[in-house]
C-alpha cells in the first residue's frame, strides 16, 4: 500500500460515522458547547472585529445556526470531494472578510492563525462539555478528537501547522492564548448580554410572539448565566463578567440534565431535522409546519375562552383585527428595512449587509464560484448605486430614514442584474424561462419554501418584475417574502 494511500485511509478514518465529531452532533450538550465556544471565538480580537462587521448572527441567528450547522456536516462527512468542496466554498466567503475594528486594528478572516482559535474553541468546548456533564473523556478518545479536528482546520488551511501536533502542547497554547490574547469584545458582549435577551423567535414560531417573548424572558437570562459560569476563570476575570449567583451549580445542572439523554433510544434526537423544521415558513405545506400551525390556533381559542371566562381590566380588545387598507398589501419601509436590508443588525445598510444576502443565495443554491462571483459583484454594483442615490450625509451607509425617504431609488440598473443573475441560476436548461419544476427548486433551496402551484413557465421580465417589487418593499404577499428574511 502507498504512503498516499494510506495517508487517505487514515484521514477517511477521522470523518464520517464513526468519528467523536459524529458521536457528539445530535447529543444536547453540544448546543450548550457550540454557545461557548461562539463566546470564545468572538473574545478573539480578530474575530469579535469580523463578527461585528460581517455577521448575521445578530438579526439572523437560527440562520446562522442552520449554515454553520450544515457546514460542519459537509466538513465531517465521507465524500471527500463534497468536503474539497464545502473548504472552498468557506475559503472564498473568509477570503471577503477584512478591515479594522474600533482601535484600528486590522484583521483578516484568512489569517491562519485566527482560523485555528476557531477550530480550537470548539474541540475544548466538547471536552468540557463532556466534563460538565459528569462524563468526562479517557485519553485516548480525545486524542482522536483530537486528531478529528486538526484534520478539520488542513482541509480548510491545507496543513493544521498553527494548532500544535502534541494534545499536551494544545492545553498549554490555549491556556496563552485565553490568558493573554482574549478580551472582552463588542461581539461577545451582544451574544451574552442582548442576543439571549431579545432572540428573535425561529421561523416556524414567528406567529406567536407573545409566546416566543415569555419563554424567552425565562430562558434567555439562564442561558446568559450557564454560559458565563462555563467560560475559562482567567478570560472571566479579566474581561470583569459578572457571574450570577449560584450560576456555577446551575451550568453543572444543565449539562447533567442534557447529558441525559444519552438514555433515550437512539434516534430520538435528531439536530438536523430539529433545525430544518424551526426553519420553515408557518405557512409550509410541510407536515412538521401545518403541526405547530394547528397546535397555535387551538391555544388561540383556549386563551380566548379563557379571557371570556375571566376577563382582565382593561383588555377590551386583546386581538384586534388589522385594518383594511394600503397597509394590507405595502409592508412598512421600517419593517422592511429591519428584517430584509439591515442583515448585520447594526440599524445601517452597508456593504457587509448586501454581501451576507449574496453570501445566503450563494450557500442556498449551492453556487459554484464563476456564478457567485457574478452574484457577489451583482451585489456590489447594486451598493454602489444605493450609496450615491441614498446615503445622504455621506457617512458611507445608509439609514433607516435615508431609505424611507426614497424607497423607490432601490429598484434601478444594479438590483435588475442582481436579478438576472438569479434567473440564470435558476434556468438550469439555458431556454431563457424557468419552468414549474425549476421554479419549485428555486423555492425550495433559496427560500425554504415549497409552491404547490406554479403559473408554468416563468419569463425572464416576469421574474425580475416579482423580484424588483419585494426588493424594493413595495409589495407584501409575494412568493419572495420568506427570502433573507427568514430568522
Amino acid at each position: 500500500m502507498t504512503t498516499e494511500t494510506t495517508g487517505r485511509a487514515d484521514e477517511a478514518s477521522l470523518f464520517g460515522p464513526e468519528s467523536q465529531f459524529s458521536a457528539f452532533f445530535d447529543d444536547p450538550r453540544w448546543a450548550l458547547a457550540m454557545i461557548r465556544a461562539t463566546v470564545l471565538e468572538a473574545a478573539h480580537p480578530q474575530i469579535g472585529a469580523a463578527l461585528a462587521d460581517n455577521s448575521t448572527f445578530v438579526a439572523h441567528p437560527w440562520r446562522r445556526l442552520r449554515n454553520t450547522f450544515l457546514s460542519m456536516r459537509r466538513m465531517f462527512g465521507t465524500d471527500p470531494a463534497e468536503r474539497e468542496r464545502e473548504a472552498a466554498r468557506l475559503n472564498r466567503l473568509h477570503a471577503r472578510m477584512s478591515g479594522s475594528d474600533s482601535r484600528g486594528r486590522a484583521y483578516d478572516a484568512m489569517d491562519r492563525a485566527t482560523r485555528a482559535w476557531v477550530v480550537a474553541t470548539l474541540f475544548e468546548s466538547g471536552v468540557t462539555m463532556c466534563r460538565l456533564s459528569g462524563q468526562p473523556l479517557d485519553q485516548d478518545t480525545m486524542e482522536r478528537m483530537y486528531a478529528e479536528y486538526r484534520a478539520f482546520l488542513a482541509a480548510l488551511d491545507g496543513d493544521a501547522a498553527e494548532l500544535p501536533e502534541d494534545l499536551n502542547d494544545f492545553w498549554r497554547y490555549f491556556d496563552r492564548v485565553v490568558e493573554n490574547e482574549l478580551e472582552n469584545t463588542e461581539a461577545a458582549r451582544v451574544i451574552l448580554y442582548r442576543l439571549f435577551d431579545h432572540l428573535p423567535a425561529p421561523a416556524l414560531l414567528d406567529g406567536a410572539p407573545t409566546l416566543w417573548a415569555a419563554g424567552r424572558a425565562v430562558v434567555g437570562p439562564l442561558l446568559g448565566a450557564i454560559t458565563v459560569a462555563s467560560l475559562p476563570e482567567p478570560y472571566r476575570r479579566r474581561a470583569g463578567l459578572p457571574e450570577m449567583p449560584g450560576a456555577p451549580t446551575l451550568m453543572q445542572g444543565a449539562y447533567l440534565a442534557a447529558g441525559l439523554a444519552r438514555f433515550l433510544p437512539e434516534g430520538w434526537i435528531n439536530a438536523e431535522s430539529i433545525i430544518e423544521a424551526l426553519s420553515l415558513s408557518p405557512d409550509s405545506d410541510d407536515p412538521r409546519a401545518r403541526t405547530v400551525t394547528a397546535l397555535r390556533a387551538r391555544m388561540k381559542r383556549a386563551s380566548a375562552l379563557l379571557r371570556l371566562l375571566t376577563p382582565l381590566s382593561g383588555d377590551t380588545n386583546p386581538d384586534p383585527a388589522p385594518t383594511a387598507g394600503t397597509e394590507d398589501n405595502r409592508r412598512s419601509a421600517d419593517d422592511f428595512f429591519r428584517r430584509v436590508l439591515d442583515q448585520t443588525g447594526d440599524g445601517h445598510l452597508d456593504w457587509p449587509d448586501l454581501a451576507a444576502m449574496a453570501r445566503e443565495l450563494s450557500t442556498r443554491l449551492d453556487l459554484d464560484e464563476p456564478e457567485e462571483t457574478r452574484l457577489y459583484d451583482a451585489f456590489a454594483a447594486w451598493w454602489r448605486e444605493l450609496q450615491a442615490a441614498l446615503d445622504t450625509d455621506g457617512d458611507g451607509r445608509v439609514s433607516a430614514d435615508e431609505y424611507a425617504a426614497a424607497v423607490p431609488s432601490l429598484a434601478g440598473p444594479a438590483l435588475i442584474r442582481v436579478a438576472e443573475v438569479l434567473f440564470d441560476a435558476t434556468d438550469k436548461d439555458g431556454n431563457g424561462t424557468i419552468d414549474a419544476d425549476e421554479y419549485r427548486t428555486l423555492f425550495r433551496t433559496a427560500f425554504h419554501r415549497d409552491l404547490t402551484t406554479t403559473h408554468g413557465a416563468y419569463g425572464r421580465s416576469a421574474f425580475v418584475g416579482d423580484f424588483l417589487s419585494f426588493m424594493a418593499g413595495r409589495r407584501t404577499g409575494t412568493p419572495y417574502d420568506p427570502l433573507l428574511a427568514d430568522a
